[in-house]
């Protein structure tokens, strides 16, 4: 989820200490799946088992709000703390190129 804007994990958060915050959840990044990631995710068919696209997704589109033109090594450390257990890396990185030229240059 997001905190802010920012990428928080939401079983390490307290309620009581994002009292007054802007939350944003998985739900609430795009009114359909039309959120550039969300798309990319679709497109480059990242998801296997699903067990941690939402939070892939949700450090994905923070991380592309603070840098919507990043390379590889860039993208493996904003993601880094991320474990896939199907092992999409490749996929994942693949989408999040894929959806900052989305941000940056629109369709």
């Amino acid at each position: 989820m997001h905190v802010n804007g920012e990428a928080v994990r939401s079983c390490q958060v307290r309620v009581d200490d994002v009292d007054g915050a802007f939350i944003t959840t998985i739900e609430g990044l795009s009114a359909g799946i039309d959120h550039p990631v969300q798309q990319a995710w679709i497109d480059h068919q990242v998801p296997q088992c699903g067990y941690c696209q939402s939070g892939q997704i949700m450090t994905a589109a923070a991380f592309l709000k603070r840098n919507n033109n990043p390379d590889d090594k860039e993208i493996d450390n904003a993601m880094k703390m991320n474990i896939c257990r199907c092992g999409t890396y490749q996929r994942i990185r693949k989408a999040i190129h894929s959806s900052s030229k989305e941000i940056r240059y629109g369709k």
